[in-house]
């Protein structure tokens, strides 16, 4: 197995390899004004409800994504979960500082496209920030095929996100190489998402 191969994390991993856990939080928590901060025990039982839990080398990058039926009390999850019967909502995706712009949030994201087709699924959802405002990840998700169906103020009105679609049944033009490599930063969150 290679360092950049794409690897599943799951609860029991968190539960007997301490390391692993506390490296997932602390580079979660490192984009909490992205993503939101995470608790331990919140983390744990995010990646139990988890359709999709992935990670790339010993950790320089993660994905959580959970489907409708994930016992989740986000408002961005509900949000998406009073208006579709069927989705899988990115959660968070990041990517350590060291390990941007080797394509790491887009490896993920394909692994998790691929996921959902296979688990039947038409639709990827999430979230990106519009207060504080996030052009990257905005290009990043629009360069993947999202689009916006939505948006809402949050947490007290002290954000507000741009609710976003991909829908997998529709053929999605890549980018050129050269468009794409600018460096890249934290992906996409439970409460943020950035690239």
């Amino acid at each position: 197995m290679r360092d950049d191969d794409v690897r599943a994390i799951t609860p029991t991993e968190l539960a007997r390899d301490l390391p692993l856990g506390e490296a997932l939080l602390a580079l979660n928590n490192a984009h909490a004004r992205e993503l939101s901060w995470l608790a331990p025990e919140r983390l744990v039982h995010l990646v139990g409800q988890a359709c999709l839990a992935r990670r790339i080398g010993l950790l320089d990058a993660f994905a959580l994504a959970l489907d409708q039926d994930a016992d989740y009390d986000s408002p961005n999850f509900q949000w998406f979960r009073a208006r579709y019967p069927r989705f899988v909502y990115v959660d968070r995706i990041v990517v350590a500082a060291s390990a941007r712009g080797r394509g790491y949030a887009r490896k993920l994201y394909d692994d998790l496209f691929q996921h959902a087709r296979r688990a039947g699924h038409e639709r990827v959802v999430c979230e990106v920030n519009s207060r504080p405002p996030n052009p990257e990840s905005d290009g990043f998700h629009a360069a993947l095929g999202f689009i916006g169906v939505g948006s809402a103020a949050i947490h007290n009105d002290s954000k507000t996100v741009r609710y976003l679609l991909r829908d997998l049944t529709v053929p999605v033009r890549r980018r050129s190489a050269g468009q794409d490599a600018r460096p890249q930063a934290a992906v996409a969150g439970g409460n943020a998402s950035t690239e």
